[in-house]
């Protein structure tokens, strides 16, 4: 198979030098000319992955050039970026390519996601073979070829399969799933709750603070995933528990960095000009509630990340106004799961 990744920041990056080890072909579109010219020129990622060999990866400005003759075509663009590259990359995708979200985000505005703009951006599609590659996936771990697991969602069984085979090594292993819809929120609210634990670690309030806020966390994101039609068992899995708990717990978690940062009283926007990669929370939360709301699911935790976010609410504040909460059965929230 033929691959295109577009989107050359560190796990786009990742995500082509995993291909290129199963697929005939491998292109990586760099949005920065310079930047596809250092990767041709050093065999890898100066910006992102400074020391890691991709392989036989071809790096290209152009979308026409990395899009030629693709089979599969994944898209590693932040979610407030998506809907304009992939309208710019749409000329030159070709009709029977697989479309693969690496994205964790909500787009403003619309309130879909990925897979969802993937659909409207590309019309006439078959929905079943546009699908997400997501799970406890962080880039600088895979690349250096530590044990991963992944999960691909997508509705076409054997597309999904056909993905599965393309991106399994010695080192990565994935999995496969047909529910889109709760892999793809568990991988947007996960980074909200990642967030909270960033705060409660920031703040020093322990351990068992930071246990509750990702346990009740899941249940938050299980309560918004289930009203949006997902499947419960995808909340258990790859996509909801663990990645759920790598973003909370890992130094390398951007998300957990900037609500570190946060609870130790840092601006915002000093935190964020820092940083050279995205952390999707800090968008994705307010468009999540503002989903949730419309769907009539309650989101406690993600409303005191947002309050924090705009400078409404102090850190501590915060999680006081979370621990003042009436007090309610474990289980009011979850009945769902059966």
């Amino acid at each position: 198979m033929r691959l295109a990744v577009i989107g050359a920041g560190s796990w786009g990056t990742t995500v082509a030098a995993l291909g290129a080890r199963n697929a005939e072909h491998v292109n990586l579109w760099a949005r920065r000319p310079e930047l596809a010219e250092a990767l041709n020129e050093s065999g890898e990622n100066p910006d992102y992955l400074p020391g890691v060999a991709i392989g036989p990866v071809v790096a290209t400005a152009r979308l026409d050039e990395a899009l030629d003759g693709a089979d599969v075509v994944a898209l590693a663009v932040p979610s407030h970026g998506f809907r304009s590259v992939l309208a710019a990359a749409a000329p030159f995708v070709p009709p029977g390519s697989l479309l693969l979200s690496l994205a964790k985000g909500l787009e403003q505005g619309s309130l879909k996601r990925m897979t969802e703009v993937a659909a409207e951006v590309l019309p006439g599609r078959d929905d079943g073979r546009i699908g997400v590659l997501t799970g406890p996936n962080i880039a600088s771990e895979v690349a250096a070829g530590m044990p991963t697991a992944s999960v691909v969602a997508m509705g076409d069984e054997t597309a999904a399969a056909d993905v599965q085979r393309l991106f399994m090594t010695d080192t990565f292993r994935v999995y496969t799933n047909p529910d889109v819809v709760g892999c793809e929120i568990a991988g947007v609210v996960k980074n909200v709750v990642a967030l909270a634990a960033g705060i409660a670690q920031g703040l020093g309030v322990g351990d068992n603070a930071r246990a509750a806020l990702i346990t009740r966390g899941l249940a938050e994101l299980t309560r918004f995933g289930l009203a949006l039609g997902g499947n419960p068992l995808s909340f258990l899995g790859l996509a909801g528990i663990g990645d759920i708990v790598v973003t909370c717990t890992s130094p390398r978690s951007r998300n957990r960095y900037v609500g570190e940062a946060l609870g130790q009283g840092r601006p915002l926007a000093e935190v964020l000009a820092e940083m050279k990669m995205v952390a999707e929370g800090v968008r994705s939360t307010a468009v999540v509630l503002e989903r949730a709301a419309a769907a009539g699911v309650e989101m406690p935790i993600a409303e005191q990340v947002q309050a924090v976010l705009d400078g409404a609410r102090t850190p501590a504040a915060a999680v006081a106004s979370l621990m003042m909460r009436e007090a309610k059965s474990e289980l009011d929230g979850i009945r769902l799961l059966g």
